[in-house]
């Protein structure tokens, strides 16, 4: 995690779920060849930077606590993101993943109520302290229920995500001018 000084002015975040917000959930995303970002995401991304704004994911990743890839996996396809977006000029400035679940198969990450899976807001929290965010300016991107409850727990607001382009959602939401 980037060393951020406590006297940086605070500024909003955007936060960020991944799959179903970022890119098309086809169900445990963990490989390059399989992610598909959602139309207008990227742009959504660029806009955000220019504006000033920090850029934060917010992901469960039960798929590690069951076995089906690891956090390595998860490490390499965040990196790719990374990389596709810095070819047009976007950043994400960090990611927050939650890997428990109270049904894991791993023991490591079996967790009867993970804090940090959403709806718990533990990820959120923590990018509340590790940042200079300015809670009462950010605003999460979630596409379930979940997602906006963690938002909530976190006192952060929240909308949902209907699917489609997501910048022109988010322009439709008066979140982007």
């Amino acid at each position: 995690m980037p060393n951020t000084p406590s006297a940086s002015p605070l500024r909003p975040a955007l936060f960020l779920d991944r799959d179903g917000v970022l890119n098309e959930d086809k169900g445990y995303v963990h490989r390059w060849e399989d992610f598909h970002w959602i139309e207008g995401a990227k742009e959504a991304v660029v806009a955000f930077n220019r504006a000033g704004w920090l850029v934060i994911v917010v992901t469960n990743q039960s798929g590690i606590g069951r076995g089906y890839y690891t956090e390595a996996d998860m490490h390499a396809l965040h990196a790719h993101m990374c990389q596709d977006l810095l070819e047009v000029g976007g950043r994400i400035d960090a990611f927050y993943h939650a890997p428990q679940h109270p049904d894991a198969k791993l023991d490591a990450y079996r967790h009867p109520d993970p804090p940090d899976r959403k709806p718990n807001p533990g990820m959120i929290v923590k990018a509340l302290a590790e940042w200079p965010i300015n809670r009462e300016a950010s605003i999460l991107v979630g596409d379930k229920p979940s997602d906006l409850e963690a938002a909530l727990r976190a006192g952060i607001r929240a909308v949902l995500f209907p699917g489609g382009n997501l910048k022109t959602f988010l322009e439709a939401e008066a979140l982007l001018a």
